[in-house]
């Protein structure tokens, strides 16, 4: 097919469906017309959202490190005899949601490690503490990995469980647990992780039973610019069938201490120029995703700051306490406060606005 640049991009922003192969022809893209593709991204972003950049005041909890998987990207998990493992008991759950409560978030995020003696009930209880502990803060929590393992400890299947953790306090879900769809890169860099298929019908399992979730997809390791247009297709596609994303959120892959870099299956991350693309593509792309959220986390304030200016319109959580990006190496992950976030909207001419888990006005 004959390719060009600007009609490409014109036909994006004037709500004509990109195809895979235009997708792919804009991650390989070189030079200037980079801005050219972040300039219609922008553009698409304004007339999608406008020109509110938006946050979530949050904290996030992190039950355990102590994890039955091994996934190569992974810097955070630990294995039995490992120095550093933790394990947060019920006292000590509760602790960190009053706390949470206390600084005034409206959202409680956990995902963690897959605690060797977990079952279905492990993760209903831990829901049920937090919302106890916190009431009225909404609760993010687990993906589709966490609800096939609980599953399968438990003897059930996972729409049984998912249903359950909704009835303990579950109000929406990670869309973690994605890495990549592309199946031969999974085999690679997380062989004990959900099959593409089973991520795929857990998060439709979840739509179908009223659990929102997010988006996300880790790139920058050993997957190609196909793999990342198969990905976004995949999510374009379900959200078509069920509109239960509430955002798409592009994780750069941190590398230092992770095995598969060290083993040198992975490169050393992301380049500025692809996670720009990443962001610009995915808004050109995801026509049907209103919201796409840039992280300040794998990313840092400045990189960040230019993706809103590449097609993303959220600058995600204040976070507190983030564990796993850390744990593979990221740095000044724990806690940004809103202040800065209205300086970098600001800068851009932008207005910074508090938002609900769900992208009401808080």
């Amino acid at each position: 097919m004959d390719f060009d640049l600007s009609t490409t991009l014109s036909d994006a922003v004037n709500g004509s469906r990109m195809s895979e192969t235009e997708a792919l022809a804009l991650f390989s893209t070189r030079h200037r017309d980079v801005w050219k593709i972040t300039t219609a991204a922008d553009e698409k972003r304004q007339n999608i959202v406008g020109d509110t950049v938006t946050y979530v005041r949050n904290q996030n909890i992190n039950v355990t490190n102590l994890c039955v998987n091994a996934c190569g990207f992974c810097g955070f998990s630990k294995k039995p005899g490992d120095k550093g493992i933790f394990f947060h008991n019920k006292e000590g759950i509760e602790e960190k949601a009053r706390l949470a409560k206390s600084r005034g978030v409206s959202e409680i995020c956990t995902v963690s490690g897959l605690h060797p003696s977990f079952t279905a009930q492990s993760y209903f209880d831990i829901y049920r503490w937090i919302c106890d502990a916190a009431p009225g803060v909404h609760l993010h929590a687990s993906n589709p990995m966490e609800v096939a393992y609980a599953a399968k400890q438990s003897h059930m299947t996972t729409k049984e469980v998912l249903s359950q953790m909704k009835a303990a306090g579950l109000s929406s879900m990670c869309g973690t647990a994605a890495e990549i769809l592309v199946q031969p890169v999974r085999d690679k860099i997380c062989p004990q992780k959900v099959t593409v298929e089973e991520w795929v019908r857990i998060i439709r399992e979840a739509h179908h039973l009223g659990i929102p979730t997010t988006a996300t997809i880790m790139y920058g390791h050993c997957e190609s610019d196909r793999d990342r247009v198969q990905h976004l297709a995949i999510l374009r596609k379900i959200q078509d069938e069920t509109f239960g994303f509430t955002e798409f959120v592009p994780l750069s892959f941190i590398h230092m201490n992770t095995p598969i870099f060290r083993n040198g299956i992975a490169r050393a991350g992301a380049t500025g120029r692809e996670d720009i693309l990443m962001v610009a593509v995915a808004r050109l792309f995801l026509d049907n995703f209103k919201n796409i959220q840039v992280s300040w986390v794998k990313e840092g304030i400045k990189m960040a700051q230019l993706s809103l200016i590449a097609g993303a319109n959220d600058l995600g959580g204040t976070m507190y306490e983030e564990s796993i990006s850390k744990g593979a190496g990221a740095t000044n992950t724990d806690y940004l406060d809103p202040a800065e976030m209205q300086r970098v909207a600001e800068d851009l001419g932008r207005t910074l606005c508090r938002r609900t888990t769900l992208y009401k006005r808080a």
